[in-house]
């Protein structure tokens, strides 16, 4: 094992290599201050480092989650308002971000640079132990009182909208009315983030007590991943930050600020609650149960858990899963379903949503009745086989594809860690599945698991929550009430200090800082070459067409990632069909000629990770009005199982689209969870309504995946309920789709380790050249839906979404150009110049929405402004326009276009996971958008001039015309129409 030597002033606690990582876990103590140190070494470039601390607030006050904005606004030694946003513009960083959880507060960030990496670090350090915490920053950040025309007091402050925004989404709601009930006495209890009708009590002095209290080394856990030697890193942490606290300080170690151990319950409780929605009608109830459950500690006893939970709910043929799904009590399973491993103790929970308060009791006792049937019977070993065959195809998949992988492991670990537990167990399970497999052996294991844990655990909750289309008004009258009455109270002399603290923010928020006592990276610090995987091309034979295999071979660790790619740019009956993307999201759910869906779903839950459909579609690189796209069929498994191969043909060849039952149930789930997500990515329909006019793929993609195919969708399945021959029509032109997509040409892609390859090509081109009934010529069905009416979206509409929400997400758009143009690299480096240079300080930091900025795309052709969870609507489409003056009328540092194009080439640069980087590398291709072109693009970009962001605005911009839209609370309509808007709703 690899010799490791450490910094004088941190002991070594224990080093543990997990061999199918290949990576080494060192865990350190620094001796004079008790800060917990886990290093994990291994040969990856993408350094990543995270600081934490346990951060248990009883209080749903936002606290936690203000501290987390605030200390991010300047510290001793960089005292400058905005280091975080600052350095964004200043690193080539991959990651940069701070989270709050339910009992912790994480750091984290990752870089390729060396040097980058170490002036984050100094950043972050001083920033969690030494932050400046100002009393403006807090009113900036978290709560303030202002005073409108009228002299009325207002409450502003960006947490307080990013939490007004978090809870008007569904899924947030239902947790939180669930969770003090579940857990009545710790602090789980509360909502961390912070409830706005609480937000509004906290002061600057709860600030800085809560940081005295929670933000000291002794109560941290830092985490560090990558090739830097760890004594650097080290180094840095004691030099810069731990060697300046007082050994007298440091409180008792294993300090905790509260129990973490609930009260249990004696008996299950009832509740009852109402959530914020469009409308109350029937069946939009969720009924849910939910169990508290042991410790996170116990490795084993959390993997036993992990395997009662896949026993139950793993896939659509799972026994629990099957019956949510299904049942006549709900129109789909829970959002809230399955094992919760966040919190100190676990939960379990199983309901349904699409219900009736009436049918609480019929949910409750068919839940139960279930979970009897399952203890009381046999549990078939193939079943056990695919949970734990599931937990290994977890833990060795490598991601690093949305989030740096060194950052995904800590976040995996760092729970475990806070409460006292080993992360090294959630890292390397190895040992834990060789316990776990020889439990199962003995008769009713599982079994009895479901009985302690879930059947004869008296604390238990059930909740009722139930849609109130006044409730988001009555939030509102209820804010206006506490603020008048506030006002009733306010002295003369009150508001003159409300007044004059805002004078002091707005004088505060224009001051032009020092940016340059920060570190930063420069353009000679960015690579001129870019990574990029090569594929070996080779001819295979596929029935009577020779085709490509795109072969590349990575550091996969025991996995292989199979696609089937098939060429749609000759194909426009498909791509214009607007059922294509049900087409898609039913494909690999459904039934085969041999199986039926839910046994399909066991099948492949048995061998692979399950089989994906998608499209990839990019603009042409000179024609707005031209594209290539490609539908891809996918999966992922373990080399020793090549049998997965087939299920991608199975699924291409064999599917039916007879169970209209298991489609109905499937749609109903698509149309609650795309629901659900409206209010947190509010922001992207806004863009994508805004643009959907500038290029056909955006066009395309507006009316089959933006919300008029949420609204049709809805329109369809409420249609379905007293006509049910729409599923025989929808079963029919499905099949007519299916039966043009076997016909298409075929290639293939194929990622695996060298030694991996020749084996699994040799299935790749059996299996292909397996013969499979020809595909039915399907009857031409001409009946039309409700997706037919979809409209086209080449309107120049102003267009306002209304929603159950109480901010807004504001976007407009500028038609542009596409990638192969000269214009495209100053368009991209102009859009962070103005959300650098004007727009994050006039919509957040002002304007008190969560964020706010501008991009160009040159899918859509167009270029874009937005806000995210925005109290503002006219205010913000002023600011808009207002950046483009700003460019325009001012001269401007060269230093500010470097950190522009910086921004731009990080993105560029962040590295996915082994097979993430050779999937990307074959799209790139085949979009024609090659190695050699990207670095020409590259090369470009570093080119860009202020002169040439002037120009480009004002060819594109400047007084030229555009599209607005927003998504807007339900009760704005009539403000909105007044606006010019065309206000929809959605179904």
């Amino acid at each position: 094992m690899t010799a490791f030597n450490l910094h004088p002033a941190f002991a070594l606690k224990s080093k543990h290599h997990i061999e199918a990582l290949d990576i080494t876990v060192l865990l350190c103590e620094h001796t004079a201050t008790g800060a917990t140190h886990y290093h994990l070494a291994c040969d990856n470039d993408e350094n990543a480092l995270m600081i934490g601390f346990a951060t248990q607030p009883m209080t749903s006050r936002g606290e936690a989650h203000i501290l987390e904005h605030v200390v991010l606004c300047g510290s001793q030694k960089y005292p400058v308002r905005d280091p975080f946003f600052s350095m964004i513009k200043r690193s080539l960083q991959t990651f940069m971000n701070a989270m709050t959880a339910s009992d912790w507060t994480v750091y984290p960030f990752a870089s390729q640079n060396k040097n980058d990496y170490f002036n984050l670090l100094s950043v972050y350090l001083d920033a969690v132990f030494f932050p400046n915490i100002h009393e403006l920053d807090f009113a900036q950040e978290g709560i303030r009182l202002e005073l409108d025309e009228q002299g009325r007091p207002e409450y502003h402050g960006i947490v307080f909208n990013e939490m007004k925004g978090a809870m008007s989404g569904e899924i947030d709601q239902l947790y939180y009315a669930l969770a003090p009930h579940l857990y009545p006495t710790t602090t789980y209890h509360y909502n961390s983030g912070g409830d706005p009708k609480e937000i509004v009590k906290l002061t600057h002095a709860d600030l800085v007590n809560f940081h005295k209290t929670h933000y000291h080394p002794s109560n941290a856990i830092i985490m560090s991943f990558g090739d830097i030697d760890v004594a650097d890193i080290q180094a840095r942490l004691h030099d810069d930050a731990l060697v300046r606290f007082d050994d007298a300080e440091k409180p008792s170690r294993g300090k905790q600020f509260v129990s973490m151990t609930e009260t249990r319950l004696n008996e299950p409780v009832q509740v009852y609650d109402t959530y914020t929605a469009d409308t109350s009608g029937e069946k939009m109830t969720h009924n849910v149960l939910a169990w508290l459950l042991p410790s996170i500690t116990d490795p084993k006893q959390r993997l036993a858990l992990r395997l009662m939970e896949g026993v139950l709910i793993e896939h659509a043929g799972s026994p629990l899963r099957a019956y949510l799904d299904s049942s006549p009590l709900g129109t789909s399973a829970s959002p809230l379903l399955g094992l919760d491993d966040s919190h100190y103790e676990m939960a379990f929970y199983a309901g349904v949503r699409g219900s009736e308060h009436k049918l609480a009791d019929d949910v409750e006792n068919g839940i139960l009745e279930l979970l009897r049937s399952v203890a009381e019977n046999p549990i078939a070993d193939e079943t056990i086989q695919t949970i734990l065959h599931q937990i290994e195809l977890d833990q060795r998949h490598i991601g690093g594809d949305s989030m740096p992988y060194g950052l995904t492991l800590m976040l995996e670990g760092f729970g475990t860690a806070l409460h006292g537990g080993n992360p090294v167990d959630m890292w390397e399970i190895d040992e834990h599945l060789s316990w776990l497999s020889e439990q199962v052996k003995e008769p009713n294991w599982v079994q009895n698991l479901i009985k302690t844990h879930l059947l004869d655990n008296p604390h238990r909750v059930r909740l009722t929550l139930s849609p109130d289309k006044d409730k988001a008004q009555r939030l509102i009258d209820d804010e206006k009430a506490s603020l008048d009455k506030l006002n009733a109270t306010l002295s003369d002399e009150d508001k003159a200090l409300i007044r004059q603290k805002s004078a002091e923010l707005a004088t505060r928020q224009a001051m032009i800082d020092d940016v340059d006592i920060l570190p930063k990276v420069g353009l000679d610090d960015i690579p001129k070459a870019i990574k990029f995987a090569h594929a070996n091309k080779q001819p295979i034979t596929i029935g009577q067409d020779e085709r490509t295999l795109y072969e590349y071979h990575a550091g996969t660790n025991g996995l292989y990632y199979y696609q089937v790619v098939l060429d749609l740019n000759d194909n426009l009956g498909i791509l214009n069909n607007p059922l294509l993307p049900l087409y898609l999201g039913l494909l690999s759910e459904l039934g085969t000629d041999r199986y039926d869906a839910r046994t399909f779903q066991a099948v492949q839950a048995s061998i692979s990770s399950g089989v994906t459909a998608r499209i990839s579609q990019r603009t042409d690189r000179h024609d707005k009005e031209a594209m290539t796209s490609y539908l891809v069929v996918a999966t992922r498994a373990l080399a020793r199982k090549p049998e997965a191969i087939g299920l991608v043909s199975d699924v291409l060849n064999d599917t039916i689209f007879t169970e209209t039952d298991r489609m109905s149930e499937l749609l109903q789930q698509k149309q609650a969870s795309w629901q659900s997500r409206l209010s947190a990515s509010g922001h992207s329909y806004a863009i994508q309504t805004a643009s959907r006019s500038m290029s056909k793929l955006s066009s395309l993609e507006y009316r089959y995946s933006g919300l008029p195919a949420l609204s049709a969708l809805k329109s369809f399945l409420k249609q379905s309920e007293t006509d049910q021959a729409v599923w025989q029509t929808l079963s029919a032109r499905l099949a007519q789709i299916h039966e043009q997509v076997q016909n298409l040409p075929k290639d293939v892609i194929l990622v695996c380790e060298a030694d991996k390859a020749d084996e699994l090509k040799v299935v790749i081109k059996d299996v292909l050249n397996t013969p499979h009934k020809p595909a039915k010529s399907s009857v031409v069905v001409h009946d039309t839906l409700a997706f037919d009416e979809l409209v086209k979206g080449d309107d120049n509409k102003d267009i306002a979404w209304l929603i159950a929400t109480n901010v807004y997400h504001n976007a407009i758009a500028y038609p542009a150009t596409t990638s192969g143009h000269e214009d495209t690299p100053a368009l991209t480096v102009l859009a962070p110049f103005l959300r650098n240079g004007y727009l994050h300080s006039a919509i957040r930091e002002k304007g008190g929405a969560y964020g706010g900025g501008a991009s160009f795309d040159a899918n859509s052709a167009s270029f874009r402004f937005y806000s995210y969870r925005d109290p503002h609507c006219v205010a913000t489409f002023l600011h808009f326009e207002k950046s483009i003056d700003w460019l325009l009328d001012n001269d401007h540092d060269a230093d500010k276009l470097e950190e522009a194009i910086l921004g731009i080439i990080g993105g560029m640069d962040k590295p996915a996971s082994p097979a993430g980087e050779a999937v990307k590398a074959c799209f790139s291709e085949l979009h024609g958008r090659t190695k050699e072109m990207q670095e020409a693009i590259r090369a470009k970009l570093l080119a860009v001039t202020i002169d040439d962001l002037k120009r480009v605005a004002r060819t594109y911009l400047k007084d030229k015309p555009y599209v607005k839209a927003s998504l807007a609370p339900l009760e704005k309509e009539s403000q909105m129409a007044e606006l010019g808007f065309d206000c929809h709703k959605i179904g």
